[in-house]
């Protein structure tokens, strides 16, 4: 079976087609951080615009690309949420017309769906039950899942998700945008345990997170460090990035391992865009060895927002006859 996969969430056009949900014929995906790397985060209008120009090329050259041609696809699956409203009324709208004009079957995905089964684009696959964090710019959520379909979630962010938060301490540090990439690289240069960050745990029984006190404790920190006022006058922004990012990856890492010993999963899979991050990997695994986990991380073009695992994510409810009706609208708020 193949399935068209469309994901316009935020600011990423991306079209893939997959073969059984795991077999990736091709995945195209234009990246709009140029055109909001100037305001220093996505700008909801522009990004609606953007994938309005891109939607339809991308479409095309992913299609190409896996050899095909659109009547050949079985399926067509598109994001209906959550993310930006203008954002996927663009994917959803032209997904609707593929299929009203082909008569395939469409079917709308939870977009944390995708990144929970990203994991399945790889040759080795977890096995049933395991634990999922998805940790994004805007989600940082904790699974289990028990089979294709069929999730219990576990906790999620209050507040900032780490991503978000990566973005918003980069700013603070006069970082370029995605912050992410950038805490990342000069952390390499700076001193993790210099800095002594709260790690917001909430309670320890609880998988919720909250970054928005660690993002105000840099901001303050970094406010006195340039005053003058600060004590550790040898300090230097790769110390302080170095700090929190440390801080951050701290507390997700104690989250996962209290979701792997609850739950007596035997792996986890790691995706979405803050997965990319090698320290967090790293950490991951580390954990996972103390207690015999295993895990897996989606190649970074299947962490970030992108079509294939949409696609897969369709698949698996397309193969149990699920479809979704051409009326359904957006949702921008939608839980699993």
């Amino acid at each position: 079976m193949f399935v068209l996969g469309i994901d316009t969430s935020c600011d990423d056009t991306s079209v893939a087609v997959v073969q059984d949900g795991r077999f990736v014929k091709s995945n195209v995906t234009h990246s709009q951080i140029a055109s909001h790397r100037a305001h220093g985060g996505v700008v909801p209008e522009l990004a609606s615009r953007e994938h309005l120009k891109n939607i339809i090329p991308v479409a095309k050259e992913a299609i190409a690309a896996s050899g095909l041609s659109l009547q050949d696809m079985d399926g067509i699956a598109v994001t209906i949420g959550p993310g930006l409203i203008g954002s996927l009324l663009v994917g959803v709208y032209y997904a609707k017309s593929l299929a009203y004009i082909t008569g395939k079957s469409f079917i709308g995905i939870n977009h944390l769906e995708g990144h929970i089964l990203s994991g399945f684009l790889e040759t080795e696959v977890p096995s049933f039950p395991f634990i999922c964090l998805v940790v994004s710019g805007g989600h940082t959520s904790f699974y289990e899942v028990m089979d294709f379909c069929h999730y219990r979630p576990l906790g999620h962010t209050l507040d900032d998700a780490a991503g978000e938060a990566f973005d918003k301490v980069a700013k603070i540090l006069g970082l370029s945008y995605p912050g992410g990439p950038e805490i990342e690289k000069i952390s390499a240069n700076g001193r993790p345990d210099i800095i002594k960050f709260p790690r917001a745990l909430l309670n320890k029984k609880s998988f919720d997170s909250s970054f928005s006190g660690l993002k105000t404790s840099v901001s303050l920190f970094v406010e006195q460090w340039r005053s003058g006022k600060h004590s550790h006058t040898d300090i230097t922004i790769p110390d302080i990035a170095a700090s929190f990012q440390d801080a951050l990856i701290d507390v997700l890492v104690q989250k996962a391992s209290l979701a792997l010993k609850m739950t007596e999963a035997k792996s986890i899979v790691v995706s979405g865009g803050v997965a990319c991050n090698r320290r967090l990997r790293n950490a991951i695994n580390d954990m996972a060895k103390q207690i015999s986990v295993l895990t897996y991380f989606p190649r970074p073009s299947y962490c970030t927002d992108n079509g294939a695992m949409i696609a897969a994510a369709g698949y698996y409810h397309l193969i149990k006859g699920e479809k979704t009706a051409l009326n359904t609208d957006v949702k921008p708020r939608f839980p699993i």
